[in-house]
C-alpha cells in the first residue's frame, strides 16, 4: 500500500475525520498513482494517520473511508455495508417503508458510493473513478450482505463528467424490472430504477413528505415540481380538498396519476399539469391554494452561479407567498449544495419581503435518518426545506 505524508499545517482536518484530502496538504504524490489505489496518510514523522484510495491528480487527491489500518478487499467491503444497514434497519425500513438509501457515500464511509434499496432491488451510483476501480468487490459485498434480486447501475451523474469519466447506466447483477413497487410509511409508490430521475425516486424527502399531511386537511393544495407525487400523495393521505400537480413532465406526471390510483384515491380530486411550474404560478390568483410546495431541481449547480441560482429560488417564493391567503403553507426546498441554509433563509427572507408578506417558519428539514452527515463533512450538506406560514 502506498504512503503519503500529510504535512503538519494541513493535519487537522484528517484528525477531525473529514474524508477527503486534498493535494495540497501532502508533501508530494509520486507518479503512477492510478485511481482507487489504497493509500496510508503518515505525518511527516512516519505516524499513521488514515486510510483511504487516492483520488486522482486534481483537487481532492485523496478520500478516505478508515482512520485505522485496514486491508482492502472484499470482505472490508461487507463490513462497511453491514454497518450502513444496521443503521437503516434501525431507523428506517419495516412492513411500512421497504425503499431507503443504504449507502450515502462520504458519510458512510465509501467515498464516491451511492446504493439506494428500493425493496429487493438496487440502484447503484459510482461517482468517480477511484471508487469505480472496486466495483467488482462492492458488488459482490452488496451481494452478500443484501441478496438483492437484481442490481442496476446509475452513474449518469454530472459529477461522473467533472472528474472525467464517463457516464454508465445498465444492469450489474441479476435482473431488474422496469417498475418497482415499494411502499413508503405505508403509501405504495412506483419507480423506475432504470429510467427515472437519479435512482429513481427521491428517497431524501420521506420526512418532509410524512410532515406535510399535517398541514393539508380541507385544502387545496398545489405541487410544484411535482416529478411522480410524492407530496401530492402525502396530501390526499391527509385529507385535502384537492391536489394539483405541476410538472414539465408529462411521463413523470403519468407516474404521479399511477401512483394516486396505487393508494387508492381515485375518487378524490387530483389533477395534473403539464406546464412550467414558474409559469403555472404566474397565472394564479390569491386564494386559489391554501398549500402550496415548492421542490425544484437544483437551481445552482455550479459554486460560480450561486447568486443567478437565489434569483431563481427568490422568484419562485415571491409568486407563490403573493398567491397563498392568510395563514397559508408554504413548503420550500432546495437541493442545491451549493446554496447553504443561511443562504437559503435570507434568501425566503427577501422573497417574503418583495411579496409583502410576513412569514413564520414553523418546522425545518434537512436530511433523512438514511442520510446520516458526517459531522465533518458539511461539504455533503445539500438539501433544505423550510415549512412556513405566510400572514
Amino acid at each position: 500500500m502506498t504512503t503519503l505524508t500529510v504535512l503538519a499545517k494541513r493535519l487537522g482536518p484528517i484528525r477531525g475525520r473529514h474524508p477527503w484530502v486534498f493535494s495540497g496538504a501532502l508533501k508530494n504524490i509520486p507518479e503512477g498513482l492510478a485511481s482507487g489505489e489504497p493509500v496510508e496518510l503518515v505525518d511527516e514523522q512516519g505516524n499513521y494517520l488514515a486510510s483511504g484510495y487516492f483520488n486522482s491528480y486534481s483537487q481532492i487527491a485523496v478520500r478516505l473511508w478508515s482512520w485505522e489500518k485496514v486491508e482492502v478487499n472484499e470482505e472490508f467491503f461487507v463490513e462497511k455495508i453491514k454497518q450502513a444497514l444496521e443503521i437503516r434497519e434501525r431507523f428506517v425500513l419495516s412492513k411500512l417503508t421497504t425503499a431507503c438509501r443504504l449507502i450515502n457515500g462520504e458519510n458512510d464511509l465509501l467515498p464516491g458510493l451511492i446504493v439506494d434499496m428500493y425493496g429487493e432491488y438496487l440502484a447503484v451510483q459510482f461517482h468517480n473513478l477511484g471508487i469505480e476501480q472496486w466495483r467488482k468487490e462492492i458488488v459482490a459485498a452488496l451481494k452478500t450482505v443484501v441478496k438483492p434480486k437484481g442490481m442496476y447501475e446509475r452513474s449518469d451523474m454530472r459529477a461522473r463528467g467533472i472528474e472525467g469519466g464517463e457516464k454508465k447506466v445498465g444492469l450489474l447483477d441479476g435482473k431488474v424490472p422496469k417498475i418497482i413497487k415499494i411502499k413508503e410509511n405505508g403509501y405504495i409508490f412506483a419507480v423506475s430504477i432504470i429510467e427515472g430521475q437519479k435512482t429513481g425516486f427521491f428517497l431524501d424527502q420521506r420526512d418532509k413528505r410524512a410532515a406535510l399531511e399535517k398541514y393539508v386537511k380541507g385544502k387545496n393544495v398545489l405541487n410544484c415540481f411535482s416529478y411522480t407525487g410524492g407530496f401530492s400523495v402525502y396530501a390526499l393521505g391527509g385529507q385535502a380538498k384537492s391536489v394539483v400537480s405541476v410538472d414539465a413532465s408529462e411521463s413523470a406526471l403519468q407516474v404521479a396519476e399511477e401512483n394516486v390510483l396505487l393508494n387508492k384515491f381515485a375518487e378524490k380530486k387530483s389533477e395534473y399539469i403539464l406546464a412550467d411550474a414558474k409559469e403555472y404560478l404566474a397565472d394564479r390568483t390569491v386564494g386559489d391554494f391554501d398549500v402550496i410546495v415548492l421542490d425544484p431541481p437544483a437551481f445552482v449547480k455550479d459554486r460560480h452561479k450561486i447568486q443567478e441560482g437565489l434569483q431563481g429560488y427568490r422568484k419562485i417564493n415571491e409568486m407563490a407567498l403573493r398567491i397563498l391567503p392568510p395563514g397559508g403553507v408554504l413548503v420550500t426546498c432546495s437541493c442545491s449544495t451549493h446554496v447553504s441554509m443561511l443562504d437559503f433563509r435570507f434568501m425566503f427572507s427577501e422573497a417574503a419581503a418583495r411579496a409583502g408578506r410576513t412569514v413564520q417558519i414553523v418546522e425545518t428539514f434537512t436530511h433523512g435518518l438514511d442520510h446520516p452527515e458526517l459531522v465533518a463533512f458539511t461539504e455533503g450538506d445539500y438539501l433544505k426545506c423550510l415549512f412556513a406560514v405566510a400572514y
